[in-house]
Order: structure tokens, then C-alpha cells, then sequence
């Protein structure tokens, strides 16, 4: 490969790279979004609680309502952490392959200068 086309190949991974962190970036923010919503939920959930004098739920149905958006959220995050170490997955790969284009470069700009000295 030439030293145009590493430089290309270079660029463009380099690109890549800067598309996989920020990707990594907005699925930490979700992250964030849905633990501040989780911790609203456990919030409710506390509250509706209460139980009477015979130890049954106070208001059932709003604890279970609660119960069940709290596990939809659960869900989501997994997924999200999923997709999060899948991106982590990818950037260490193209991270790889930098270095070995960087290394091309290198050799190829010494070959270059060896050449001409």
C-alpha cells in the first residue's frame, strides 16, 4: 500500500474511531437519563409501599404499575449496556488497526528517506 493510500486508510479510521466514541458517548448519557428515571421509580415505589395494619399493600396496583415500569427500565439498560460494550468492542478494534496503519506510515516514510539520503 502506498503512502497516499495509508494516509487515506489512516483518515478514514481515524474518523471511525471519533464516530465510535461519541456513539459511546450518547449511549452513557441514555444510561444516565434512564438511572435518574430508575431512581424516580424506586422513589414511587417506596411510597407506595405502605402497608396496613394486616400487612397487605396499601395501594397495590400503584406498586405493581411501578414495579413493572421499573423492570422495563432494567431491561433498557441492559440493552443499553449491550450496545455500549459492542461499541467498545469496535473502537478497540479500529484502535488496533490505527496502530497498524501507523506503523505502514512509518515504514514507508523511513523506506522514503533511506531512498533519497
Amino acid at each position: 500500500m502506498g503512502l497516499a493510500a495509508s494516509q487515506a486508510r489512516f483518515l478514514q479510521l481515524t474518523a471511525r474511531k471519533s464516530d465510535l466514541e461519541f456513539k459511546g458517548q450518547q449511549l452513557n448519557q441514555e444510561r444516565t437519563i434512564n438511572a435518574h428515571a430508575m431512581e424516580q421509580l424506586v422513589e414511587q415505589m417506596q411510597m407506595a409501599a405502605q402497608v396496613d395494619d394486616e400487612g397487605l399493600l396499601v395501594n397495590p396496583s400503584i406498586y405493581y404499575t411501578v414495579q413493572a415500569e421499573l423492570e422495563t427500565k432494567h431491561a433498557i439498560d441492559r440493552t443499553l449496556e449491550l450496545e455500549l460494550k459492542n461499541v467498545d468492542t469496535q473502537h478497540q478494534e479500529v484502535q488496533t488497526e490505527v496502530d497498524a496503519v501507523g506503523k505502514v506510515i512509518d515504514k514507508n516514510i523511513d523506506m522514503t528517506f533511506k531512498t533519497f539520503a
